[in-house]
């Protein structure tokens, strides 16, 4: 995990392991189309998120707790209203483009609530939205600047859109589509596979669920002098071969 991270770290869950009710509502792996009509597959691999308390006090970066991205409204399916629940393990990715962003603007970013992830099962879920892939969020206000302004919203889009082409903005408006009081970004439909998992089976629940822990991501393996590692065994992960 990033530096500052909870020291318990994650786990990390293949959704097909959950049970029932929990798989019926995030569809791990089913296609879904976006209002274009074009067809993505929904995500596999989350974290699990035990209690508000953990969620409250794991960073994902510098800036962004993990609570940023995980809290949800009354609309959202009832069983992720409370705890465990679960969020695609791609919002890593999407916490480290908002620490760059945030470091150009030097101020803080505020994200709405129902403005990081929200499952197939929300109630307002009509098509395939980078949301459910834990790669958008929906910025309220930056600093102590509230965005309901045409000529704020036009600013940060802006700002975001030079500062990396990777994000796509929600362009002002009133309409379907787009935004009047808020801004929203997002990296696209990002599948991201922790390096904890292994995709050595199919896609089908299995009896026994394996789940893995976060290992801490910043890891001098410097510090592991090569005498330590013998060439009789193999190396376990995280340490180098020699």
């Amino acid at each position: 995990m990033t530096e500052g991270a909870n020291e318990t770290g994650l786990k990390v869950v293949d959704a097909f392991d959950l049970d029932d009710e929990l798989r019926s509502i995030l569809k791990p792996g089913e296609m879904l189309k976006d209002k274009h009509g074009r067809r993505h597959r929904l995500p596999r691999y989350f974290y699990e998120v035990p209690s508000l308390d953990v969620a409250r006090t794991t960073y994902l970066t510098t800036h962004f707790k993990l609570i940023e991205f995980a809290q949800v409204d009354i609309r959202e399916a009832h069983r992720l209203q409370s705890y465990p629940t679960y969020i695609p393990c791609a919002v890593r990715i999407l916490a480290s483009y908002l620490q760059r962003l945030r470091e150009s603007l030097g101020a803080s970013m505020h994200v709405a609530v129902n403005g990081g992830y929200r499952s197939p099962g929300h109630k307002l879920a009509e098509s395939a939205t980078p949301h459910m892939w834990g790669t958008a969020c929906d910025l309220f206000r930056i600093g102590t600047t509230i965005l309901r302004e045409q000529e704020l919203i036009q600013k940060y889009n802006k700002l975001a859109e030079d500062l990396s082409e990777d994000f796509w903005v929600m362009p002002y408006g009133h309409h379907l589509g787009q935004a009047d009081d808020h801004i929203h970004l997002d990296l696209g439909y990002i599948t991201y596979i922790p390096r904890e998992i292994s995709e050595d089976r199919m896609e089908v629940p299995q009896q026994k669920p394996r789940y893995a822990f976060e290992e801490r991501r910043r890891v001098d393996r410097r510090t592991l002098l090569p005498e330590a590692i013998s060439p009789d065994r193999p190396a376990s992960e995280g340490e180098p071969r020699p």
